[in-house]
Protein backbone atom coordinates (compact mmCIF):
# COMPACT_ATOMS: atom_id res chain seq x y z
CA UNK A 1 0.00 0.00 0.00
CA UNK A 2 1.24 3.37 -1.27
CA UNK A 3 1.63 5.98 2.00
CA UNK A 4 0.12 9.50 0.66
CA UNK A 5 2.57 12.43 1.10
CA UNK A 6 -0.21 14.45 2.59
CA UNK A 7 -1.06 12.20 5.24
CA UNK A 8 1.74 13.41 7.48
CA UNK A 9 0.21 16.62 6.98
CA UNK A 10 -2.97 15.79 7.97
CA UNK A 11 -1.86 13.88 11.22
CA UNK A 12 -0.10 16.83 12.44
CA UNK A 13 -3.52 18.75 11.77
CA UNK A 14 -5.47 15.77 13.82
CA UNK A 15 -6.95 17.54 17.41
CA UNK A 16 -6.45 20.81 17.25
CA UNK A 17 -9.99 21.88 17.42
CA UNK A 18 -10.91 22.01 13.32
CA UNK A 19 -12.53 19.72 11.77
CA UNK A 20 -10.44 18.50 8.29
CA UNK A 21 -11.53 18.71 5.14
CA UNK A 22 -10.52 16.59 2.46
CA UNK A 23 -11.56 17.45 -1.24
CA UNK A 24 -10.50 15.07 -4.37
CA UNK A 25 -12.16 13.61 -7.58
CA UNK A 26 -13.56 10.23 -7.49
CA UNK A 27 -11.37 7.26 -7.69
CA UNK A 28 -8.15 8.77 -6.63
CA UNK A 29 -8.24 7.10 -2.89
CA UNK A 30 -10.03 9.35 -0.47
CA UNK A 31 -12.02 6.32 1.27
CA UNK A 32 -8.22 4.96 1.76
CA UNK A 33 -6.69 7.55 3.18
CA UNK A 34 -9.35 7.90 5.73
CA UNK A 35 -9.18 4.43 6.57
CA UNK A 36 -5.58 4.42 6.86
CA UNK A 37 -5.69 7.36 8.88
CA UNK A 38 -8.00 5.69 11.14
CA UNK A 39 -5.87 2.75 11.35
CA UNK A 40 -3.03 4.77 12.52
CA UNK A 41 -4.86 6.87 15.28
CA UNK A 42 -4.56 5.74 18.48
CA UNK A 43 -8.18 6.61 19.62
CA UNK A 44 -11.26 5.29 18.94
CA UNK A 45 -13.30 5.96 15.95
CA UNK A 46 -16.43 5.84 13.91
CA UNK A 47 -16.57 5.39 9.65
CA UNK A 48 -19.48 6.80 8.52
CA UNK A 49 -19.97 6.67 4.39
CA UNK A 50 -22.90 8.74 3.30
CA UNK A 51 -23.49 7.02 0.22
CA UNK A 52 -25.81 4.80 2.65
CA UNK A 53 -29.26 6.61 3.29
CA UNK A 54 -29.52 5.62 6.85
CA UNK A 55 -26.40 7.53 7.26
CA UNK A 56 -27.40 10.50 5.52
CA UNK A 57 -30.58 10.50 7.65
CA UNK A 58 -28.35 10.14 10.57
CA UNK A 59 -26.36 13.26 9.83
CA UNK A 60 -29.36 15.83 8.92
CA UNK A 61 -31.08 17.92 11.59
CA UNK A 62 -29.88 16.24 14.38
CA UNK A 63 -29.12 18.31 18.13
CA UNK A 64 -25.43 17.77 19.41
CA UNK A 65 -27.08 15.52 21.75
CA UNK A 66 -27.99 12.75 19.18
CA UNK A 67 -25.07 13.60 16.97
CA UNK A 68 -23.22 12.42 20.70
CA UNK A 69 -25.42 9.14 20.56
CA UNK A 70 -24.67 8.51 17.27
CA UNK A 71 -20.61 8.53 17.88
CA UNK A 72 -20.93 7.13 21.44
CA UNK A 73 -17.31 7.19 22.89
CA UNK A 74 -15.48 7.69 19.23
CA UNK A 75 -13.08 10.56 19.41
CA UNK A 76 -12.54 10.38 15.76
CA UNK A 77 -15.07 10.90 13.26
CA UNK A 78 -14.66 9.85 9.58
CA UNK A 79 -17.52 11.07 7.17
CA UNK A 80 -16.72 9.86 3.42
CA UNK A 81 -18.38 11.80 1.08
CA UNK A 82 -20.12 14.79 2.94
CA UNK A 83 -21.49 16.62 -0.18
CA UNK A 84 -24.24 13.89 -0.31
CA UNK A 85 -25.63 15.47 3.35
CA UNK A 86 -27.44 18.81 2.80
CA UNK A 87 -26.81 20.72 6.19
CA UNK A 88 -23.77 18.83 6.46
CA UNK A 89 -22.14 21.90 7.79
CA UNK A 90 -24.26 22.74 10.77
CA UNK A 91 -23.59 19.23 11.65
CA UNK A 92 -19.61 19.45 11.74
CA UNK A 93 -20.17 22.42 13.56
CA UNK A 94 -22.07 21.18 16.48
CA UNK A 95 -20.06 18.26 16.64
CA UNK A 96 -16.98 20.61 16.91
CA UNK A 97 -18.03 22.98 18.71
CA UNK A 98 -19.68 20.57 21.60
CA UNK A 99 -17.43 17.98 21.56
CA UNK A 100 -13.75 19.51 21.40
CA UNK A 101 -11.78 16.01 21.99
CA UNK A 102 -13.42 14.86 18.92
CA UNK A 103 -11.61 14.98 15.97
CA UNK A 104 -13.93 14.97 12.62
CA UNK A 105 -12.41 14.38 9.40
CA UNK A 106 -14.66 14.48 5.99
CA UNK A 107 -13.93 14.11 2.36
CA UNK A 108 -15.39 15.33 -0.50
CA UNK A 109 -15.54 15.14 -4.33
CA UNK A 110 -17.49 18.07 -5.70
CA UNK A 111 -15.82 20.77 -3.88
CA UNK A 112 -18.77 23.11 -5.45
CA UNK A 113 -21.42 21.22 -3.15
CA UNK A 114 -19.43 20.70 -0.10
CA UNK A 115 -17.23 24.04 0.28
CA UNK A 116 -21.00 25.64 -0.06
CA UNK A 117 -22.06 23.85 2.52
CA UNK A 118 -19.76 24.36 5.51
CA UNK A 119 -17.59 27.45 4.29
CA UNK A 120 -20.33 29.79 6.63
CA UNK A 121 -20.74 26.94 9.41
CA UNK A 122 -17.24 26.05 10.01
CA UNK A 123 -15.94 29.46 9.40
CA UNK A 124 -12.63 29.45 11.49
CA UNK A 125 -13.13 25.89 12.56
CA UNK A 126 -11.87 23.64 9.32
CA UNK A 127 -8.75 23.05 7.78
CA UNK A 128 -8.85 21.56 4.28
CA UNK A 129 -6.57 19.64 2.26
CA UNK A 130 -6.29 18.25 -1.75
CA UNK A 131 -6.14 14.70 -2.18
CA UNK A 132 -4.29 13.84 -6.26
CA UNK A 133 -3.86 10.66 -8.12
CA UNK A 134 -0.78 9.43 -7.22
CA UNK A 135 3.06 10.99 -7.67
CA UNK A 136 6.12 10.27 -8.79
CA UNK A 137 7.62 10.53 -5.29
CA UNK A 138 4.71 8.28 -4.18
CA UNK A 139 5.51 5.66 -6.94
CA UNK A 140 8.73 6.25 -5.26
CA UNK A 141 7.60 3.47 -2.26
CA UNK A 142 7.06 0.93 -4.70
CA UNK A 143 9.68 1.68 -7.24
CA UNK A 144 13.94 2.52 -7.10
CA UNK A 145 14.33 5.91 -9.00
CA UNK A 146 15.28 4.35 -12.06
CA UNK A 147 12.28 2.40 -12.25
CA UNK A 148 10.38 5.70 -11.62
CA UNK A 149 12.33 7.17 -14.02
CA UNK A 150 11.24 4.20 -16.43
CA UNK A 151 7.71 4.37 -15.78
CA UNK A 152 7.12 8.26 -16.50
CA UNK A 153 6.25 7.26 -20.55
CA UNK A 154 3.42 5.14 -19.00
CA UNK A 155 2.22 7.14 -16.98
CA UNK A 156 1.86 10.36 -19.40
CA UNK A 157 0.12 8.16 -21.32
CA UNK A 158 -1.80 6.56 -18.39
CA UNK A 159 -2.15 8.72 -15.95
CA UNK A 160 -1.61 8.28 -12.20
CA UNK A 161 -5.18 6.95 -10.81
CA UNK A 162 -4.65 4.23 -7.88
CA UNK A 163 -6.46 1.76 -10.39
CA UNK A 164 -4.18 2.38 -13.25
CA UNK A 165 -1.29 2.35 -11.40
CA UNK A 166 -2.32 -1.15 -9.37
CA UNK A 167 -3.63 -3.09 -12.33
CA UNK A 168 -1.64 -2.09 -15.16
CA UNK A 169 -2.99 -4.76 -17.33
CA UNK A 170 -6.28 -3.53 -16.88
CA UNK A 171 -5.14 0.12 -16.73
CA UNK A 172 -6.74 1.37 -20.38
CA UNK A 173 -10.42 -0.04 -19.53
CA UNK A 174 -10.13 1.16 -16.15
CA UNK A 175 -8.87 4.88 -17.56
CA UNK A 176 -12.24 4.59 -20.16
CA UNK A 177 -14.47 3.47 -17.37
CA UNK A 178 -13.54 6.49 -14.90
CA UNK A 179 -13.96 8.52 -17.81
CA UNK A 180 -17.19 8.10 -18.22
CA UNK A 181 -18.83 6.42 -15.40
CA UNK A 182 -16.77 8.80 -12.37
CA UNK A 183 -15.61 12.14 -14.25
CA UNK A 184 -19.11 13.75 -14.75
CA UNK A 185 -20.80 12.41 -12.03
CA UNK A 186 -20.51 14.91 -9.69
CA UNK A 187 -20.55 17.91 -12.00
CA UNK A 188 -24.01 16.83 -13.96
CA UNK A 189 -25.35 16.34 -10.58
CA UNK A 190 -24.86 20.16 -9.90
CA UNK A 191 -27.78 22.17 -10.61
CA UNK A 192 -26.23 24.78 -12.69
CA UNK A 193 -24.75 22.28 -15.42
CA UNK A 194 -27.84 21.50 -17.87
CA UNK A 195 -26.71 20.68 -21.13
CA UNK A 196 -24.66 17.54 -20.50
CA UNK A 197 -23.99 17.06 -23.98
CA UNK A 198 -22.57 20.83 -24.44
CA UNK A 199 -20.19 20.07 -21.13
CA UNK A 200 -19.11 16.64 -22.99
CA UNK A 201 -17.62 19.45 -25.65
CA UNK A 202 -16.38 21.43 -23.92
CA UNK A 203 -14.00 18.83 -21.62
CA UNK A 204 -13.29 17.43 -25.22
CA UNK A 205 -12.67 21.10 -26.78
CA UNK A 206 -10.07 21.57 -23.97
CA UNK A 207 -8.72 18.22 -23.85
CA UNK A 208 -7.69 19.38 -27.85
CA UNK A 209 -6.01 22.08 -26.56
CA UNK A 210 -3.67 21.60 -23.82
CA UNK A 211 -0.31 23.55 -23.79
CA UNK A 212 -2.20 26.20 -25.96
CA UNK A 213 -3.95 29.58 -24.90
CA UNK A 214 -8.18 29.11 -25.02
CA UNK A 215 -10.05 31.56 -25.69
CA UNK A 216 -13.56 31.52 -24.21
CA UNK A 217 -15.32 33.14 -27.27
CA UNK A 218 -13.44 29.99 -29.22
CA UNK A 219 -14.60 27.42 -26.96
CA UNK A 220 -18.48 29.35 -27.05
CA UNK A 221 -18.34 29.06 -30.24
CA UNK A 222 -17.30 25.52 -30.83
CA UNK A 223 -19.53 23.98 -27.52
CA UNK A 224 -22.44 26.24 -29.22
CA UNK A 225 -23.10 27.79 -25.74
CA UNK A 226 -22.22 31.37 -24.44
CA UNK A 227 -19.49 32.82 -22.98
CA UNK A 228 -20.83 32.93 -19.70
CA UNK A 229 -21.68 29.59 -19.57
CA UNK A 230 -17.87 28.16 -20.91
CA UNK A 231 -16.90 30.28 -18.09
CA UNK A 232 -19.21 29.10 -15.31
CA UNK A 233 -18.64 25.59 -16.63
CA UNK A 234 -14.93 25.54 -16.74
CA UNK A 235 -14.92 27.00 -12.77
CA UNK A 236 -17.37 23.85 -11.93
CA UNK A 237 -14.77 21.31 -13.80
CA UNK A 238 -12.47 22.85 -11.92
CA UNK A 239 -13.83 22.58 -8.28
CA UNK A 240 -14.64 19.23 -9.38
CA UNK A 241 -10.82 17.91 -9.95
CA UNK A 242 -11.01 17.66 -13.10
CA UNK A 243 -8.86 20.38 -14.86
CA UNK A 244 -7.12 23.68 -13.79
CA UNK A 245 -6.16 26.61 -15.21
CA UNK A 246 -3.11 28.52 -15.67
CA UNK A 247 -3.17 32.89 -16.18
CA UNK A 248 -0.77 34.61 -18.24
CA UNK A 249 1.90 36.44 -15.78
CA UNK A 250 2.57 40.19 -16.86
CA UNK A 251 3.51 42.81 -15.16
CA UNK A 252 2.53 45.80 -17.92
CA UNK A 253 4.49 45.36 -20.26
CA UNK A 254 3.40 46.54 -23.45
CA UNK A 255 4.02 43.02 -25.36
CA UNK A 256 2.96 40.65 -23.10
CA UNK A 257 -0.31 38.98 -23.27
CA UNK A 258 -2.55 39.58 -20.51
CA UNK A 259 -5.83 37.89 -19.12
CA UNK A 260 -4.88 34.53 -21.47
CA UNK A 261 -4.84 31.26 -19.86
CA UNK A 262 -3.92 28.00 -20.45
CA UNK A 263 -6.06 24.96 -18.87
CA UNK A 264 -4.64 21.49 -18.04
CA UNK A 265 -5.67 18.15 -16.94
CA UNK A 266 -4.93 17.26 -13.15
CA UNK A 267 -4.49 13.34 -14.36
CA UNK A 268 -2.87 13.47 -18.28
CA UNK A 269 -4.48 9.38 -18.42
CA UNK A 270 -8.26 11.19 -18.20
CA UNK A 271 -6.67 13.46 -20.97
CA UNK A 272 -5.62 11.11 -23.03
CA UNK A 273 -9.57 8.43 -22.19
CA UNK A 274 -11.53 11.92 -23.24
CA UNK A 275 -9.28 12.42 -26.60
CA UNK A 276 -9.87 8.26 -26.98
CA UNK A 277 -5.38 8.41 -27.52
CA UNK A 278 -3.58 6.34 -25.67
CA UNK A 279 -0.92 5.86 -28.03
CA UNK A 280 2.74 5.66 -26.93
CA UNK A 281 4.40 8.76 -27.38
CA UNK A 282 6.32 7.93 -30.63
CA UNK A 283 3.50 8.20 -32.12
CA UNK A 284 1.46 11.23 -30.99
CA UNK A 285 1.42 15.05 -32.44
CA UNK A 286 0.43 16.25 -28.95
CA UNK A 287 3.74 14.88 -27.26
CA UNK A 288 4.17 18.31 -26.57
CA UNK A 289 1.34 19.18 -24.78
CA UNK A 290 0.85 16.50 -23.27
CA UNK A 291 4.48 16.48 -21.60
CA UNK A 292 3.96 20.20 -20.65
CA UNK A 293 0.80 19.41 -18.84
CA UNK A 294 1.92 16.31 -17.07
CA UNK A 295 5.11 18.03 -15.42
CA UNK A 296 3.21 20.98 -14.61
CA UNK A 297 0.62 18.41 -12.73
CA UNK A 298 2.78 16.63 -11.11
CA UNK A 299 4.76 19.86 -9.72
CA UNK A 300 1.23 21.32 -8.46
CA UNK A 301 1.10 17.86 -6.61
CA UNK A 302 4.70 18.48 -5.38
CA UNK A 303 3.57 21.81 -3.96
CA UNK A 304 0.64 20.79 -2.57
CA UNK A 305 1.79 17.73 -0.76
CA UNK A 306 4.50 19.83 0.51
CA UNK A 307 1.65 22.43 1.95
CA UNK A 308 3.45 25.21 -0.75
CA UNK A 309 1.50 27.59 -2.60
CA UNK A 310 2.70 29.62 -5.47
CA UNK A 311 1.58 31.51 -8.18
CA UNK A 312 1.60 30.09 -10.98
CA UNK A 313 1.92 31.75 -14.20
CA UNK A 314 2.75 31.14 -17.82
CA UNK A 315 4.50 33.90 -20.07
CA UNK A 316 4.00 34.94 -24.17
CA UNK A 317 4.56 37.75 -25.61
CA UNK A 318 2.58 39.04 -29.04
CA UNK A 319 5.53 37.77 -31.01
CA UNK A 320 4.97 34.27 -29.39
CA UNK A 321 7.92 33.93 -27.36
CA UNK A 322 7.28 32.21 -24.55
CA UNK A 323 7.91 30.64 -21.15
CA UNK A 324 6.04 27.59 -20.04
CA UNK A 325 5.83 27.79 -16.24
CA UNK A 326 6.36 30.69 -13.60
CA UNK A 327 6.20 29.97 -10.06
CA UNK A 328 6.38 33.14 -7.55
CA UNK A 329 6.75 32.43 -4.10
CA UNK A 330 7.92 34.75 -1.00
CA UNK A 331 8.59 37.34 -3.55
CA UNK A 332 11.06 35.02 -5.57
CA UNK A 333 10.15 34.18 -9.14
CA UNK A 334 11.17 31.26 -11.48
CA UNK A 335 10.77 30.34 -14.99
CA UNK A 336 10.66 26.57 -16.06
CA UNK A 337 10.85 26.01 -20.14
CA UNK A 338 9.17 22.46 -20.73
CA UNK A 339 9.99 20.40 -23.29
CA UNK A 340 9.79 17.20 -24.06
CA UNK A 341 13.30 16.28 -26.75
CA UNK A 342 14.92 19.89 -26.70
CA UNK A 343 18.46 19.26 -25.20
CA UNK A 344 18.78 23.50 -25.25
CA UNK A 345 16.83 26.66 -24.66
CA UNK A 346 16.93 29.87 -25.65
CA UNK A 347 15.47 32.16 -23.00
CA UNK A 348 13.41 35.28 -25.01
CA UNK A 349 15.69 38.61 -24.88
CA UNK A 350 11.90 40.46 -23.89
CA UNK A 351 11.74 38.41 -20.84
CA UNK A 352 15.35 38.45 -19.80
CA UNK A 353 15.50 41.86 -20.07
CA UNK A 354 12.20 42.78 -18.33
CA UNK A 355 12.84 40.43 -15.65
CA UNK A 356 16.28 39.87 -15.29
CA UNK A 357 16.47 37.77 -11.80
CA UNK A 358 14.27 35.25 -12.89
CA UNK A 359 16.42 32.02 -13.51
CA UNK A 360 14.51 30.13 -15.98
CA UNK A 361 15.86 26.32 -16.35
CA UNK A 362 14.91 23.70 -18.67
CA UNK A 363 12.83 20.19 -17.40
CA UNK A 364 13.24 17.59 -19.96
CA UNK A 365 12.76 14.01 -19.28
CA UNK A 366 16.42 13.79 -17.93
CA UNK A 367 16.03 15.90 -15.30
CA UNK A 368 11.94 16.17 -14.58
CA UNK A 369 12.00 13.96 -11.34
CA UNK A 370 13.98 16.58 -9.19
CA UNK A 371 11.44 19.40 -10.69
CA UNK A 372 8.79 17.54 -9.00
CA UNK A 373 9.88 15.41 -6.91
CA UNK A 374 12.71 17.42 -5.00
Amino acid sequence: MIRRTIQDAIERSLFKGKAIIIYGARQVGKTTLIRALQQDAAARSIYLSCDEPDVRRALSGKTSTELKMLIGGSKLVLIDEAQRVAAIGLTMKLLTDTAPDVQVIATGSSAFELSSRIEEPLTGRKREFRLYPFSLTELGQMYSPVEVGRLVERCLIYGLYPEVINAPETAAAALREIARSYLYKDVLAFQQIRNAEALERLVQSVALQIGSEVSYNELAQQVGVDKKTIASYLRILEQAFIIFRLGSFSRNLRNELKRSRKIYFLDTGIRNAVVNNLNPPELRGDVGGLWENFVIAERMKRNHNRQLFPSTYFWRSHQRREIDYLEELNGELRGYAIKWREQRMKVPAAFSAAYPDCPVTLINRENTAGFVTD
